[in-house]
């Protein structure tokens, strides 16, 4: 039978493994609990796509894992895009007076967070490729081998 620890220990779904995952989730918690206190007239015009962008950084790193590693890459460089659109969301929102200063700090901080990661995570996924390309081509069986009588 099967340890129920090591059940638990790696998930079904291999972005679930990936810290960058829970650093998404975790930001993506954090803005839901920050709109909440935004007015009425804000929720549609600046919480609904602030949430749906956080939601989107999640989105791309799983729908990317389950991709080829090049196309990973593809998934991830989206993702950073919906960073950049969480921080235009947080500028505004701190213009607009939703954000306190803190507020605002904090999710710069988390975005520059998230953004090292993915941007480690690429540049790994496009070495290890890169990589494995050279392996290939250097293994590459030669086509005019001369043999001998």
């Amino acid at each position: 039978m099967e340890n129920s620890n090591e059940r638990f220990n790696q998930s079904f779904f291999r972005f679930e493994d990936l810290r960058i995952y829970h650093k998404s989730i975790e930001y993506n918690n954090w803005v839901h609990k920050s709109v909440g206190y935004f007015s009425d007239d804000s929720k549609m015009t600046l919480a609904v796509p602030f949430t749906r962008s956080a939601q989107a950084i999640a989105l791309n790193i799983a729908e990317g894992s389950s991709r080829l590693k090049s196309q990973f890459s593809y998934y991830l460089k989206i993702a950073k895009t919906s960073i950049r659109e969480c921080l235009v969301y947080t500028s505004i929102a701190k213009e607009l007076g939703y954000f306190s200063e803190e507020q605002d700090e904090e999710s710069r901080r988390q975005l520059m967070e998230l953004t090292r990661m993915i941007g480690a995570l690429i540049n790994s996924i496009e070495r290890t490729e890169e990589e494995k390309a050279n392996y290939h081509a250097s293994h590459k069986p030669k086509d005019d081998i001369d043999f001998e009588d």
